[in-house]
């Protein structure tokens, strides 16, 4: 009788991918650019093939995708790669396929996390039971909420990133306008992801380069570089302020995505906590809110076992 999950945390340039028993527990993970396929199947073919397990021991699949899953048809925001569900089921024989939005899964990783996965970012408390909030840029910017009803932790998700941003400075404004020249009306991940990073560099210094060597420079003691992480800094602490008022998360704020993980010894000195706490006349309870960013290497893998334990379980 099959026994095992595949879960698969699928962003929009790499996929993370693993097996789970009943214990929720990602075994063997395995990482892929997905430059490398052609679309889902040709992506989860290769992986099972590559591992030892029979294929008739995946009884299922849970799968995290960067863009909305409640529907039949699934379509990955950021990339041309699509499925319907019911089809991808019965292409791999599976008895149990569950698609989530990848900050879901990030959400329901949240409460399995220990403390070497996490680094604080300013002060505050989680109050007992109170919602929690995870967000943060990558290819795109995720938003989900988790809450405890009883004994069960549930997720709340959204499309966060495609709200519209504003500005409350006169430097957002002008990066703004620039945004809108480029790209239409100005939404959170225009300047809050990956590319984000790279747009504001370029809108600040006339320097056109990708995100990384961004960040590398400004590790190297580039001034406008560093200028560029602060300036991206004070907007994400702002919008995690917002998307933390809107949530009600005094149970903690968690910032996911590669994004998030890089710019991680910038935070401190950065205007990141004081824009996050910044939005009278609630700053008291923001500056009372705990902010943590994230460094598990496989997060959304965590959560996708914490789904994958419970269908595991469901086969036996």
């Amino acid at each position: 009788m099959p026994h095992l999950i595949l879960v698969a945390d699928i962003g929009g340039t790499s996929s993370r991918l693993a097996l789970v028993g009943a214990d929720g527990r990602p075994q063997d993970v395995r990482i892929h650019r997905n430059d490398d396929f052609a679309g889902f199947e040709a992506l989860i073919e290769t992986d099972l093939a590559a591992r030892s397990t029979a294929a008739d021991d995946v009884g299922g699949a849970v799968l995290a995708i960067a863009g909305p899953a409640d529907g039949e048809q699934v379509r990955l925001t950021n990339r041309d790669w699509s499925f319907a569900k019911d089809e991808l089921r019965r292409r791999f024989g599976w008895q149990k396929l569950a698609a989530v939005n990848d900050f879901e899964a990030l959400a329901y990783g949240v409460p399995a996390l220990g403390p070497d996965d996490l680094v604080a970012v300013g002060g505050g408390e989680a109050a007992e039971g109170a919602p929690m909030l995870v967000c943060g840029p990558g290819t795109g910017f995720g938003v989900a909420g988790l809450m405890k009803i009883g004994d069960t932790f549930h997720a709340v998700t959204g499309e966060g990133g495609h709200a519209r941003l504003g500005a409350t400075t006169t430097e957002e404004a002008r990066l703004i306008a620039h945004m809108v020249r480029e790209l239409g009306p100005a939404v959170v991940e225009h300047a809050l992801s990956g590319s984000g990073l790279a747009r504001i560099h370029r809108v600040l210094t006339g320097e056109r380069l990708p995100p990384e060597q961004v960040i590398a420079a400004a590790f190297a003691g580039d001034a406008d570089a560093r200028e560029t992480c602060n300036v991206f800094l004070r907007l994400f602490g702002r919008v995690a302020g917002d998307l933390a008022l809107t949530f009600d998360a005094r149970g903690g704020v968690y910032l996911a995505g590669g994004v998030s993980a890089g710019l991680l010894p910038f935070y401190e000195g950065s205007p990141f906590r004081d824009a996050f706490e910044e939005h009278p006349p609630l700053d008291p309870r923001l500056a009372a809110t705990p902010v943590q960013v994230i460094t598990h290497p496989t997060p959304g893998l965590v959560g996708c076992g914490q789904l994958g334990g419970r269908l595991a379980l469901a086969l036996a």
